[in-house]
């Protein structure tokens, strides 16, 4: 039952009740969340600070004091979401694959054709241009890559200890990673199930 000062109380004064560790964690996601999206929609040249604050909906001042940087920002961001990403391919299969391999390629193509790839790519095109930028997104796409690389193992239940099957799942997110490339420009889908359905029949005979 509500009192009269609890009725007194604007939203305003309820929002201040709120832990401030669960308001600072909240805006810190707004901006990676944001930060990503403008990334692929904007590019890196469109991406400031001043936009993903907007787009959050809140202010620089808050945004800097998450992440001083814009380099801080816009690598923290694709890290989170890859982290996410890897999260819900693992949700994908809770009880494993069940040896379903196409189903695994076509979750793990589609890695590579959202939002989060595209705003890596942006990522990596502005890393080749900026020295401070590049040692950070190296070592980044380094520990994706290698979390992504576990997953498809697990995955794929392949036997790395049998020689060429490390290089077989390596080449298969490097497959991946072109058809996120080609589907940068133009809608590829129809060329991309033809390519996952040959993969997946190849993993068949190469992995057993």
């Amino acid at each position: 039952m509500s009192t009269t000062a609890d009725r007194a109380r604007g939203p305003r004064e309820d929002r201040d009740r709120r832990p401030k560790q669960d308001r600072s964690r909240a805006t810190r996601q707004r901006l990676l969340e944001a930060a990503v999206a403008c990334l692929a929609e904007h590019g890196w040249a469109g991406s400031t600070v001043a936009v993903v604050a907007e787009r959050a909906g809140v202010s620089r001042g808050a945004a800097q004091h998450h992440f001083p940087t814009r380099e801080d920002l816009f690598t923290a961001a694709v890290e989170y979401v890859a982290e996410e990403r890897s999260s819900a391919l693992r949700e994908l299969f809770p009880d494993g694959a069940q040896g379903d391999r196409r189903a695994v390629v076509t979750a793990l193509v589609d890695l590579y054709t959202g939002p989060l790839f595209r705003a890596a790519l942006q990522l990596w095109v502005a890393a080749s241009n900026e020295e401070q930028l590049r040692g950070r997104v190296t070592e980044l796409e380094a520990r994706v890559g290698r979390e992504t690389h576990r997953i498809a193992v697990d995955l794929l239940r392949a036997d790395e200890s049998r020689p060429g099957v490390r290089e077989t799942v390596q080449g298969l997110l490097d497959m991946a990673r072109g058809l996120g490339l080609a589907n940068v420009l133009t809608d590829d889908t129809a060329r991309r199930e033809r390519v996952v359905a040959q993969w997946a029949a190849l993993l068949a005979t190469s992995l057993g």
